[in-house]
Parts: C-alpha cells; structure tokens; sequence
C-alpha cells in the first residue's frame, strides 16, 4: 500500500475563546498546498481513499487534495488523525482499509511526524513535517508493528 501523509496547509492563528478544531487554511497555506499536491499529482499519486482529521485545516486539506488529484470518493473523517491521536490509533484505521493500494491521510502535528517514523518502524527517528508537506510511505506487511518503507517527501519549497 502507498501511503500518504499530509499535513494541513498554514492556517490562521487561534483566537481567544475560539477553538482550534475551528482554525481555517489562509490563501497562503492554500497556495502552497495546492503546489505540493499540484506536483505530486504529475508523479502519479492517485489515493483510493482520503481520511482527514475533523478539524476544519485538515478537512479543507482533504477537501483541496480531492479536487487536485481527481479523488471521486468521500472524506472520511475519523479521529484517528487528530492532532493528540497516537500512530498506532491511525495504524489501525490504515490497517481496516489494508485492501486499498494507496491512502492519503490528512492532519497535524505532532501526529504527523510521529506516524511517519512509526510507519519506518523507528519511533526515535526525528521527522519534520512542514506545513502542507507530502510524505509517501509504501508498506506491505499489515501486522501489529508497520515496516515502512520512505519513498520520498515533498514541500511546498521543493514544489
């Protein structure tokens, strides 16, 4: 299975009293987005399913990916990709659609980083996840611990 990881676009800073599930993407997050997923639609990324965080940045993501790369699916949003889920949560999520050759998934920091050095099978390795950064992850093997293998990762400044 290829899968994608996508963290949210820049989005505006939190107001007070406002909740930060409530945060838009800003035309600047949605610019550079639409970059990155611009140039990885040219290599061929074509996700038989796109899960998002229920937060609003990572739905409007998931929404932008859609139209980018030609998704004809729904969302689904589940809480597996919120901001303080753990790897192993989204694992389980990758893990019940292990039928599909690949995925996107799109959310947060610190879940990001964090699921991509556990899909590499290093829980220690250090993993920056730029805003709007697409990693590709192939893995085979759909057991209790992911072996992942990094096949590339690409920002809006490389895009």
């Amino acid at each position: 299975m290829e899968i994608y990881l996508l963290r949210h676009g820049i989005a505006e800073d939190g107001r007070p009293g406002g909740r930060d599930s409530d945060r838009a993407l800003t035309a600047e997050g949605e610019e550079k987005l639409r970059r990155v997923l611009k140039r990885a639609r040219q290599s061929g990324v074509a996700p038989g399913v796109i899960l998002a965080s229920p937060y609003r940045r990572a739905v409007e993501t998931a929404q932008i990916a859609t139209q980018i790369l030609e998704y004809g699916g729904e969302i689904v949003k589940t809480q597996a990709l919120v901001p303080n889920a753990t790897p192993q949560q989204a694992w389980d999520e990758i893990c019940s659609r292990r039928t599909e050759e690949a995925i996107l998934l799109a959310s947060h920091e610190p879940l990001m980083s964090s699921l991509a050095a556990f899909l590499l099978s290093s829980p220690a390795l250090q993993v920056e996840m730029k805003k709007g950064a697409l990693v590709r992850v192939d893995c085979g093997n759909f057991g209790p611990a992911p072996r992942g293998v990094l096949k590339w990762m690409l920002t809006a400044a490389l895009a």
